[in-house]
């Protein structure tokens, strides 16, 4: 990893880094003057517009503006089909700048990489070229957002996968900066652990592409219910936050208070494909485009749900003392 090279590209974004040898870069966050958070999450979104995207960040815009949100999560599949093919692919402006316009989301966007993305120049999106062309945009393939009362592990979740490397297909996957893979899953599930570890946000959320839990066309990826779940638990993760299934959803735990949730919606949706799922953990699915938003503070979460169309489809509070949720 090129320290220098980071250390250039997050300055740049006035915001406060600490590298510590190969771990995790770790970036700073202020809170509101009331010591609150506002932040919208959505994810599979980049299609130029098409499949319902500039109708998701319209309502995106409008809520984000009503919550006077601090800034947008992206879980990944940033640009379709195949990723950025370059810094100059005319896909990161015809894909974000020119679509999500409101005056709301000129917040930071705190991005992960998506399969999908995968199948383009990755560097491209980790460039800080990007960041010349709209000052908005940030990605690594795994950091830490620390905003005080929460922090956010962003986790690069595709080389976890083994399909696409035993079975690409007729795909090709940009694996620069990740061979050898057990080296690189080894030191990230390691420095995860660390990053962990050493947290005392009131909240801890981690944030990567793939599923955990889902009901939707992906299911359970094994792989990361293996290897990453247990390190959720151990440390008292409150949440998972995901895409990759084109639908929005909330799943929970019987043996934890640990819960994924999908906000896979921005742009083509998958309707109908829904797999059945225990009950007592299916908290939410809907199987249609839209986004979440999330409001929280030292002793209280408030997810909600929306569709295209800004109704509200789901919500849930969480209160950190007596975690419990009310909906």
């Amino acid at each position: 990893m090129h320290f220098q090279y980071y250390l250039i590209f997050l300055a740049s974004f006035g915001l406060c880094v600490l590298l510590c040898g190969a771990e995790f870069p770790y970036l700073k966050q202020s809170v509101k003057a009331d010591g609150s958070l506002s932040f919208l999450v959505v994810g599979d979104w980049g299609r130029k517009g098409l499949y319902n995207q500039s109708d998701v960040a319209f309502q995106m815009g409008e809520i984000g503006e009503k919550l006077d949100i601090d800034y947008v999560i992206s879980t990944g599949d940033n640009f379709y089909d195949d990723g950025l093919k370059g810094v100059n692919d005319p896909a990161f402006v015809d894909s974000f700048t020119n679509i999500y316009t409101a005056p709301s989301l000129q917040k930071k966007w705190y991005n992960v990489l998506g399969n999908h993305d995968y199948r383009g120049d990755v560097e491209a999106q980790l460039s800080p070229l990007l960041r010349e062309k709209d000052e908005r945009w940030f990605c690594l393939r795994s950091y830490v957002l620390d905003a005080e009362i929460v922090e956010f592990f962003f986790i690069d979740t595709t080389p976890f996968v083994n399909d696409y490397f035993t079975h690409p297909k007729d795909h090709t996957y940009d694996w620069k900066g990740v061979l050898p893979r057990d080296k690189y899953l080894k030191d990230l599930l390691k420095d995860l652990d660390l990053a962990l570890s050493r947290s005392t946000a009131k909240w801890k959320m981690v944030i990567g592409h793939h599923t955990i839990k889902s009901a939707g066309h992906h299911g359970i990826i094994k792989e990361l219910a293996e290897q990453l779940t247990p390190i959720l638990q151990e440390h008292n993760v409150d949440f998972y936050i995901n895409g990759h299934d084109h639908c929005l959803e909330r799943i929970g735990s019987i043996d934890s208070n640990l819960e994924f949730l999908t906000s896979g919606g921005g742009s083509k949706a998958w309707r109908g494909d829904v797999k059945w799922w225990n009950p007592e953990e299916l908290k939410f699915y809907y199987d249609g485009q839209g986004f979440v938003s999330v409001a929280l503070n030292q002793l209280e979460a408030e997810f909600v749900y929306y569709d295209v169309f800004g109704n509200v489809l789901h919500k849930f509070k969480v209160s950190k003392d007596s975690y419990l949720a009310s909906q």
